[in-house]
């Protein structure tokens, strides 16, 4: 039987506020999650401490590949000099018989030769060739070799019978020396014609090697049996001064090992080389590896805090987000049980501000009730209102638009009675454009309809400009049947007229013409006015442009065009200043519909 607690959670936060139950929930979400993600990442750095050793064994695996390499490389190369047929020649011709001067040239032109082969060579110090008489010729750098140190080469070469000899470093010669003694291969007797003895810069080779790796941070010794190849001058090593190889009994099976050394703890990774079987030992301060990884622990730790701070601020805000909304609602229904139905104007500017979740669809629900609530209240005297005012534009529209008509055809036929055809004209023209602006009945007419209210407004305009207004139209019949929004093109040809027309003293060219495009058809408007500059062109094509009229703008005239067809059709606009400007209107190529 299971028994209940004398004291659950539920009756001790029962009577909590809401944003505190959010609070406590989210910080013991957050705790959880951090003890979870702590012990995690403990896990993980073990086992990248692991990681550690292996790769590190790796890259010191991979440095004394590449050192090995470049020094085969070398190798292969003093092969290759001691093979020459030229150096051969060269050498044979050199015994105790040949004349003195002879000797000399054989030698410099030995000596070129070696510079052939040296001459790109960073990691070469120096090239010689001693002959069979004991002299030398050389290229590169004159060494500062005794003549014990050479006798010593010369020795060890001969115990090669061909092959590479490698002579360590020593504290008077600080260079690896790749030595072979040169055989004439001529009848194959192959016997010994000279020496060549190459001096390598083997720091160079390590430090190109380990740049940019973690073996840079710390040192590298290569050695072989008892003697210390690398580096040549271990005085100026501190660490290496006091460094010997471990015997094989302290390595654990990796290969790793974490000596101390001068009071400071180093992890030391040795391997041997395949090709040479020399010894490569790493040594890198324990410090410089570690120290990050602790650094790094507490860099997340700190993390952790800091986040665990943050998401409780936001936790906080969020449940004032929470619990404000009700609080106010709570408060706007203590007004409505005192009887206050009214709406504040920031009660009704907050309406579309409000959030879209439970509480704001409860506070969005309670205002529309009291808004309703309101209306009907106010119901019967904002009906009084409204008829009042439809009573007041009822006797606005009394006014007859025929009286207007019938004046005009009054002065139109005392005009033609005086003989003023002038006049009749206009007055006719005027008419037309009247009864167009006034009539509703269509808001899409044919091009051909929308050309004769152009028309007649030229017409007037002719008379008022005179010679100044040069007008053309070139519109074929087929692009006459399509329609289009009333009032589309007279406006533009108002506009020319407006800012081309009155602007200029000379005569002013007005063009109607038609281009077609896939699916529709161009109807432009063009002048030779003016023109405008980039920067009002760019305000005008936005609506933006201050105008000093009070007709139809542009802007009005696309909205309708955008609106009877859809997004593809509308208005383009395009001016230059001193070269006109042009208008083009996009419509489909369709006609009215019967």
């Amino acid at each position: 039987m299971i028994k209940r607690l004398p004291f659950p959670l539920g009756t001790i936060t029962k009577n909590w506020k809401i944003k505190h139950k959010v609070i406590s929930l989210i910080s013991f979400i957050m705790a959880f999650c951090f003890l979870i993600t702590y012990f995690a990442l403990q896990y993980a750095y073990s086992i990248y401490d692991e990681q550690l050793y292996s790769k590190s064994s790796q890259l010191l695996n991979l440095s004394s590949g590449g050192i090995e390499n470049e020094l085969q490389r070398l190798d292969k190369l003093s092969f290759t000099i001691a093979t020459d047929p030229q150096i051969q020649s060269l050498l044979r011709a050199i015994n105790e018989d040949t004349p003195e001067f002879e000797k000399y040239r054989l030698r410099r032109f030995v000596s070129d030769r070696l510079v052939q082969f040296a001459g790109y060579e960073k990691y070469i110090y120096s090239m010689e060739v001693t002959d069979r008489l004991g002299e030398q010729a050389m290229a590169g750098q004159s060494s500062q070799a005794t003549v014990a140190k050479n006798q010593t080469i010369l020795e060890e070469s001969a115990k090669g019978s061909g092959e590479t000899r490698w002579i360590f470093p020593d504290p008077d010669d600080t260079y690896l020396i790749a030595a072979r003694e040169i055989r004439s291969y001529e009848d194959f007797n192959l016997n010994r014609i000279g020496t060549l003895v190459v001096r390598i810069r083997f720091d160079k080779i390590v430090d190109d090697v380990v740049e940019g790796t973690e073996l840079k941070s710390g040192e590298m010794q290569i050695g072989s049996g008892q003697h210390i190849i690398y580096p040549a001058n271990p005085a100026d090593h501190a660490q290496t001064q006091v460094m010997a190889i471990p015997g094989n009994e302290e390595w654990s099976r990796g290969g790793y090992l974490i000596k101390q050394i001068n009071d400071r703890p180093y992890f030391l990774t040795q391997i041997r080389s395949g090709y040479l079987g020399w010894s490569y030992l790493s040594l890198v301060p324990y410090d410089a590896i570690f120290n990050k990884i602790v650094l790094m622990k507490r860099i997340l730790l700190i993390g952790f805090v800091a986040s665990l701070l943050v998401v409780l601020a936001i936790a906080i805000n969020f449940a004032r987000s929470l619990t404000k909304p009700i609080e106010t609602l709570i408060g706007r229904m203590r007004q409505v049980q005192k009887g206050d139905f009214s709406l504040t104007e920031a009660e009704l500017s907050e309406q579309p501000m409000l959030q879209m979740d439970e509480v704001g669809q409860l506070q969005r629900t309670f205002r529309m009730m009291i808004q309703q609530i309101n209306e009907l209240i106010t119901e019967n005297y904002a009906k009084q209102l409204t008829i009042k005012e439809t009573q007041f534009k009822a006797l606005q529209a009394q006014i007859n638009p025929h009286f207007l008509y019938n004046t005009l055809d009054s002065i139109n036929w005392l005009a033609k009675t005086n003989g003023q055809p002038q006049i009749s004209r206009m007055v006719e023209s005027l008419g037309f454009l009247l009864r167009n602006s006034i009539s509703l009945r269509e808001t899409l007419i044919t091009v051909s309809e929308e050309l004769d209210i152009v028309m007649s407004y030229i017409t007037i305009q002719k008379y008022r400009f005179e010679e100044r207004l040069v007008f053309e139209m070139d519109v074929p019949d087929e692009a006459k049947k399509l329609i289009l929004p009333k009032f589309t093109l007279q406006p533009l040809i108002e506009n020319a007229i407006h800012y081309a027309v009155e602007s200029m003293l000379e005569p002013c060219l007005i063009r109607i013409r038609t281009d077609r495009e896939p699916g529709g058809l161009i109807l432009i408007v063009e002048d030779n006015g003016p023109g405008m500059d980039e920067q009002l062109l760019e305000q005008v094509r936005r609506g933006e442009a201050r105008t000093r009229g009070s007709g139809i703008g542009l802007k009005n005239i696309e909205e309708r065009i955008i609106l009877a067809f859809g997004e593809e059709y509308g208005i383009r606009l395009d001016s230059q200043p001193g070269k006109g400007t042009r208008v083009s209107i996009i419509i489909p190529d369709e006609t009215r519909e019967t």
